[in-house]
């Protein structure tokens, strides 16, 4: 075994991999052996480090040096200044938003020194293909202890003892769910991980499986002698094609380690896990309806009772939960229950990972104890809102959740001050907006997604949603009346009593929470026909002065629709029939004599 002088962390997530870490890490292979280093130079691809924005990101050790949008012509320069002369390569380091001052040290990054990784522990850390450094991180300790020294009686009670409860959305005490499934008759039960990540903006789930894979494959196997199952199935959309790889290889080489299969670590207790790829469908998100997939059927939710707990796969019980509730098990079985429970808040325990994004400085993934602000998140780890502008609001809980605004701040982001707020914790995306957001057009985005993802069985969810995107879309045209809120909030009402699943019943939640907080955007759109934020097109009208156009004609000749006319060096005009809005006069003109109103 190579003892290494140093060790060079490459980013493999799907975002620094779309961003070219490839070419990066051949590079460094590459250029090592050109300067006879590579039997002093660890190089690891590991899974999503987490400031998405910035890729391809690297960490080089002892050090911790950070660094961020490394090109492959980087390399020689990192190699010959860093790696041989002990000098950093200051221009790629990491600026602070505000005063752009650089911070070479990783664990010194607000980003980074402000979150308490537990789901996360070893994303980023180590390379997920490899069990072995899963093993050295005390993996599947876990599992050794459960099935050597605890009763399946005893599992479950030290996760009711610890406040786990369900990261997918609902929040369910996860140690309640496991004994419900464990005490529910059945000659055959199945342990399940919803992977199946739909909301638009988040990618925990699909981090931690491209990052950390064993956690969850460990934490299935600990359920599975808990709840007396012996077959499990993870259910991952076919769009995480490197999750899915990378769960096929760890699956594989955990069979090969004595990790799954038949009388694992000799004490007679057997347990497998196979994949299942869904189509990418949105409402197979809903436990029954991810159900009727793996059985082969339409992904269509059921009336609940009965609860999967009591009759779920094939009618057997069955245990489902997500990516990142498994992702806690094994430390709260290796740390205890007492140590996971001082986290967080009184009802909320543990850390909860968010896919932060939008009008936000550092995007990204961050975990952080239940209970941290909406402020600390965005302005302390996100690094504030981006050219100085006006933080507006945050939708949290995806489709399924609602806004909170500039008096939100301050909340702490848990289950029960995220409801009373009128929003929820969902699975954990957060996508910040400001002062250049439309809230009638961002309620319309979000309903357009579920209604467009509506799986159809029931009325209220078919129908209701489709009528409130007709209103939506009305008055961001310039066509709505006043009559229209009042309808908007009548039907909403009604689907959430009466649509079939919780995507359904929390479809209109954006709707409710824009109305109840931006409510004088929407009137601005109904009683002026004007969009404050300027992005909804049929309200906009751009003009030309008079006095400050120079008679050029540039923008007449980037007109896609001759909608400009006018002598040169003589004011021009649009004309407001033909324009369509795009934009191209006001970025073409060099004088500044277009406005937007």
């Amino acid at each position: 075994m190579n003892l290494y002088r140093a060790h060079v962390l490459i980013c493999g997530g799907a975002g620094c991999l779309s961003s070219g870490c490839k070419a990066v890490l051949d590079k460094f292979n590459t250029e090592l052996k050109a300067h006879n280093l590579q039997d002093e130079i660890n190089v690891v691809e590991t899974g999503c480090i987490g400031t998405c924005d910035l890729g391809p990101v690297m960490v080089v050790y002892p050090e911790g040096i950070f660094y961020q949008k490394v090109a492959p012509e980087d390399v020689t320069e990192i190699i010959e200044e860093h790696l041989i002369k002990g000098r950093y390569v200051t221009r790629l380091l990491y600026e602070r938003p505000a005063s752009g001052e650089q911070i070479p040290f990783y664990n010194e990054i607000n980003f980074f020194r402000k979150q308490q990784r537990i789901a996360l522990r070893n994303v980023g850390l180590i390379n997920p293909e490899v069990i072995e450094e899963y093993i050295a991180q005390d993996g599947y300790l876990a599992l050794g202890k459960v099935l050597s020294t605890y009763t399946p009686e005893q599992v479950i009670q030290v996760l009711k003892d610890s406040g786990l409860r369900g990261r997918g959305g609902a929040g369910f005490p996860t140690g309640l769910k496991w004994e419900f499934t464990k005490n529910a008759p059945g000659d055959q039960k199945y342990v399940i991980c919803n992977a199946d990540e739909g909301d638009p903006g988040a990618f925990m789930d699909r981090s931690v499986l491209e990052g950390d894979p064993h956690s969850v494959i460990e934490a299935m196997t600990i359920a599975g002698y808990a709840v007396g199952a012996n077959q499990g199935y993870i259910y991952v959309r076919a769009e995480y094609p490197l999750a899915v790889q990378r769960l096929e290889d760890a699956i594989k080489k955990a069979h090969e380690f004595g990790m799954l299969g038949e009388n694992i670590f000799g004490t007679g207790f057997s347990f497998d896990l196979e994949i299942r790829v869904g189509a990418g469908a949105f409402v197979c998100g809903e436990e029954t309806a991810l159900l009727a997939s793996i059985e082969g059927k339409r992904g269509e939710p059921r009336p609940k009772p009965p609860f999967p707990a009591s009759q779920g796969l094939w009618g057997k019980p069955t245990l489902i939960n997500n990516v990142e509730t498994f992702a806690n098990i094994p430390v709260i079985i290796n740390r205890g229950a007492d140590w996971f429970k001082q986290i967080g808040t009184e009802k909320s325990k543990g850390t909860k990972v968010f896919a932060l994004a939008g009008k936000v400085n550092n995007t990204g993934l961050v975990e952080v104890p239940m209970g941290t602000t909406l402020r600390e998140v965005i302005f302390e780890l996100g690094g504030g809102i981006p050219n100085h502008k006006r933080f507006k609001a945050a939708q949290t809980g995806g489709p399924s959740g609602g806004c909170l605004t500039e008096k939100d701040l301050d909340q702490p982001m848990d289950y029960e001050s995220l409801v009373a707020a009128g929003s929820m914790m969902g699975s954990g995306g957060l996508i910040v907006m400001d002062e250049d957001n439309c809230m009638v057009d961002v309620a319309r985005f979000f309903l357009e997604f579920t209604q467009d993802e509506s799986c159809g069985k029931c009325t209220p969810c078919r129908v209701g949603t489709k009528r409130m995107l007709e209103i939506l879309t009305k008055i961001t045209q310039g066509k709505g009346e006043e009559k229209d809120l009042e309808l908007l909030e009548e039907l909403a009402t009604s689907i959430k009593a009466t649509a079939l699943c919780g995507l359904g019943q929390s479809a209109p939640n954006p709707v409710l929470s824009t109305i109840r907080n931006f409510r004088d955007e929407y009137l601005a759109h109904i009683r002026e026909k004007r969009c404050p934020a300027k992005v909804c097109r049929a309200l906009l009208q751009y003009s030309i002065s008079s006095e400050l156009c120079k008679g050029c004609g540039l923008c007449a000749r980037n007109c896609p629709e001759n909608a400009i006319s006018g002598e040169p060096k003589k004011p021009y005009t649009i004309d407001q029939e033909k324009c369509i809005k795009c934009g191209n006069c006001l970025d073409k003109c060099p004088f500044n004599a277009i406005t937007l109103k």
